[in-house]
């Protein structure tokens, strides 16, 4: 098949995609109010508040698919005198950049999340914000919601907290690497080795995890185990 009937077979699939959005309901395209909204946004936000902590000194990470570039999630760990662990889970802070109201958030509501095809990916948010501005991504400082745990040695919580800081993102990982790593049936992720104390940190995160995991299942909880579908396009 030459690169030409590829294209032309692509495009078949991504008419069908977009018509397929639209009879569910779906927006398939952004708005020309949202696209003005987007050419004015020219970075990621900043904030100055006294209340917003600045945490990007600690080990942070994230830990997602192989070939996820919009990241939300960063994870770091500390032990305590006591025994007990300190959690530290944060999540992007979309609404500093994409406000309320607005075309964006009012595309982003409507839709609810990115819908992923074999032919196009019709994100939620446009890539500029999904996969940049918005986006924990390595070595950039963001604002984040940080929620903070106080795990037990049996697993309990024994405190929580939430607010709102500065992080930075060290290191960008890989769920089946970092897998296969701590369970001994692969090497350590290069990345890993080049963050000072992060490979204790993750050991950390994970004996903690397993703690919450036997906690769960002596209340009753059930392990389900699911396949994740990927779609491939064939040319063929």
């Amino acid at each position: 098949m030459t690169k030409t009937d590829e294209r032309q077979h692509r495009a078949i699939l991504q008419r069908i995609a977009r018509r397929v959005m639209m009879e569910r309901g779906l927006l398939p395209d952004f708005s020309a109010s949202a696209i003005i909204e987007l050419d004015e946004i020219h970075g990621a936000a900043a904030d100055h508040e006294e209340s917003t902590r600045d945490l990007r000194n600690l080990s942070w990470c994230s830990i997602d698919n192989d070939d996820s570039r919009d990241l939300d999630q960063l994870t770091v760990a500390e032990a305590l005198p006591d025994g007990t662990v300190k959690i530290l889970v944060a999540i992007a802070d979309v609404e500093v950049v994409v406000k309320m109201p607005s075309a964006l958030d009012d595309h982003a509501k409507h839709n609810t999340t990115s819908v992923y095809t074999a032919a196009e990916i019709f994100s939620m948010l446009p890539e500029k914000l999904s996969t940049d501005l918005t986006s924990l991504n390595v070595e950039s400082d963001r604002l984040a919601f940080v929620v903070e745990m106080v795990i037990a040695e049996d697993g309990t919580l024994r405190r929580s907290d939430i607010y709102r800081a500065t992080v930075r993102n060290h290191a960008k990982l890989a769920y089946n690497s970092v897998a296969g790593w701590l369970d001994g049936s692969g090497p350590m992720p290069q990345e890993i080795g080049i963050v000072n104390g992060l490979d204790d940190n993750l050991r950390l995160q994970d004996r903690t995890a397993r703690k919450l995991k036997s906690l769960r299942h002596e209340h009753g909880a059930l392990y389900f185990e699911t396949i994740e579908a990927r779609p491939v396009f064939d040319g063929r």
